[in-house]
């Protein structure tokens, strides 16, 4: 027990000496290549990469420390040696956390992640100083790099927390301790991580039990019966319902194509797509209403947002009139897609897909039934690409990979009208456009 409190110590005092060098530094890089003037580099290890070896360089590129965990490798006085770069990673981040005043809100989820976190940032950002995930930081990495991007006068930090096995969240819970917490949804994503629906659904509650072990608030969908179950005896909670009168009415008005809604006789008319964005902008209302965000700037903020990066872009090129949604894709999602697409109103459409990653077992059966879905939708074309949704069992246009769908673009002229590109992220659909 001595033992293991002294290594304690020692460890608390070295991340509490690297804090203070960063509260003088306080930017911080984990890429060599992209240092920022008087940064602290942080030389993460990889299967592929050691960033130990890259130290020095980021010294001579204008990095003030760097901190390495191979000896070797530390042969100048401004780079700090420590037992694991990774763990001291987060431990400053942890410590950073509990250092600052900002109100932490943690949000997961199968779907949506992202566009919610914009959402909610838009319109917290009305009235808070307010910080958010970039990108899609939200690993083990990338949330404690969020977290180190608060600063003095930050009040409240959005933290989007992404999963694909058990314990994941539960981890990253442990890290930026938060304050406040959401699921957007249970969906099937990542299965082959989580080895099924169920363990998907355990996985994501991870979030909430950490919440509610802690006595910290719970926003939630009363609309969500997992969600309301699990909740039911939880007093710290503020949820959102198109029924339910015990908590915060929200009213869909429909998708033609942007979605619609009303709260309280205020209607906000968005530019997203998709009846499945209607829970997402739900979202960014609730948390508005119990951080007293005036409703006139909660519309505001929501009727500005517009999305970018691959998510339900519209974009309209050349005559032909895109849905561009190549960001990600799981089953629940691209069914979605699928939907959205055929309502939308237009004639000639045409479905680019591509594979869905990390389905594990499951992949085979998930791609089949998508390829069915799809081929009774009467589109007047469907181009299946992957090696996925090549080995179905559909008549429908197939190609192993997307090299072998632009070789076949190149004599065959894709007539101008509505197109949907979905697929994963490692698929890279947005190529597509390229090839128009």
């Amino acid at each position: 027990m001595l033992a293991s409190g002294l290594f304690y110590i020692f460890v608390f005092m070295t991340i509490e000496k690297l804090h203070q060098l960063f509260l003088r530094h306080p930017k911080v890089s984990t890429d060599s290549r992209n240092i920022e003037l008087n940064c602290i580099y942080f030389a993460l290890k990889g299967q592929n990469f050691n960033g130990n070896k890259f130290a020095s360089e980021a010294i001579r590129n204008g990095a003030v420390f760097a901190i390495v965990d191979e000896s070797e490798y530390a042969n100048n006085e401004n780079i700090l040696l420590v037992d694991d770069v990774l763990k001291s990673l987060q431990q400053l981040a942890s410590f950073h956390r509990q250092y600052s005043k900002a109100k932490i809100i943690a949000l997961t989820g199968s779907n949506g992640k992202t566009t919610t976190k914009e959402l909610i940032f838009a319109v917290l950002s009305r009235k808070y100083n307010t910080i958010a995930t970039k990108g899609n930081l939200n690993n083990h990495i990338g949330v404690p790099l969020t977290l180190l991007t608060i600063e003095k006068n930050t009040e409240i930090a959005i933290v989007e927390m992404g999963a694909n096995h058990i314990k994941e969240i539960e981890f990253l819970c442990d890290i930026a301790q938060p304050d406040f917490g959401y699921i957007t949804n249970f969906g099937k994503a990542h299965l082959e991580g989580f080895g099924g629906v169920e363990g998907v659904i355990k996985g994501k509650s991870e979030l909430y039990d950490y919440l509610i072990e802690n006595k910290r608030f719970v926003f939630f969908n009363a609309d969500d019966a997992i969600q309301a179950k699990k909740l039911k005896n939880y007093p710290n909670k503020f949820g959102y319902s198109t029924s339910d009168q015990k908590n915060y009415r929200i009213n869909y008005s429909g998708a033609h194509p942007f979605v619609e809604l009303s709260a309280e006789e205020t209607k906000i008319n968005t530019q997203l797509i998709g009846s499945y964005n209607f829970t997402n902008c739900c979202a960014a209302v609730l948390m508005g209403k119990y951080f007293d965000v005036p409703l006139e700037n909660i519309k505001n903020a929501i009727e500005a947002y517009i999305p970018q990066n691959n998510r339900s872009q519209i974009l309209d090129k050349d005559g032909y009139h895109i849905v561009l949604d190549a960001y990600n894709a799981n089953p629940n999602s691209m069914e979605a897609a699928l939907e959205n697409f055929k309502n939308i109103p237009g004639a000639h459409k045409i479905a680019f897909l591509g594979d869905m990653f990390e389905l594990g077992e499951h992949s085979k059966a998930e791609h089949e039934k998508i390829a069915d879905l799809v081929s009774g939708m009467n589109f007047d074309a469907v181009y299946l690409i992957g090696e996925n949704f090549y080995k179905t069992n559909s008549d429908l246009k197939k190609f192993p990979s997307f090299e072998d769908f632009a070789s076949f673009l190149k004599n065959n002229k894709i007539k101008k009208g509505n197109l949907l590109i979905k697929g994963s992220r490692g698929m890279a659909l947005e190529r597509i456009l390229d090839h128009l």
